[in-house]
């Protein structure tokens, strides 16, 4: 018998609430922790607790409690690892999502154009996975690469008036 996953990681536009943890989440909040000299609150501790958007520059907060024995660009990577899961990206997306401070407690709401790069991103991680099924209708167009960007670029300048190429 095929194994479904929870209704709640399908889309980040399809349902609203709380975005619950899984095993993967928790131990990349464990993972963090573990580098802290205190567990912060805004992360999950364990399977379904919620997964919340962190509060913009709550990473100079979270920097401080670093112990002192360990590099920042390991507690970079650690927390890197964390919003840039596909659950994370879901949470953020959601219509209702509140950012949150280092206690955990709603501080302000997801702006429209954070709400809007966090569905990219999730779209990104499901055709990158090979989880996007061939023909269905994606959320959002997949964004330019940098290349197709570059090129972009590259043949406007030569379209403008004036301009030697």
């Amino acid at each position: 018998m095929k194994r479904q996953k929870p209704s709640t990681l399908k889309s980040p536009r399809e349902n609203t609430g709380p975005v619950p943890a899984r095993d993967r989440e928790v131990s990349k909040a464990d993972e963090i922790n573990a580098l802290l000299t205190r567990p912060i609150a805004i992360l999950p501790i364990k399977v379904g607790d919620p997964i919340r958007p962190f509060a913009l520059g709550l990473w100079n907060e979270i920097r401080c409690l670093l112990k002192p024995e360990i590099s920042v660009s390991t507690l970079r990577k650690a927390t890197g690892a964390y919003i840039h899961s596909r659950s994370y990206q879901i949470a953020v997306a959601r219509q209702d999502s509140s950012r949150h401070d280092i206690n955990g407690v709603p501080i302000d709401l997801v702006s429209d154009a954070d709400r809007l790069d966090a569905q990219q991103r999730y779209e990104s991680l499901r055709v990158r996975d090979g989880k996007a099924k061939s023909g269905a209708h994606s959320l959002l167009p997949a964004p330019p690469s940098k290349t197709e960007m570059i090129r972009a670029a590259l043949l406007e300048r030569r379209r403008s008036p004036g301009k030697a190429v």
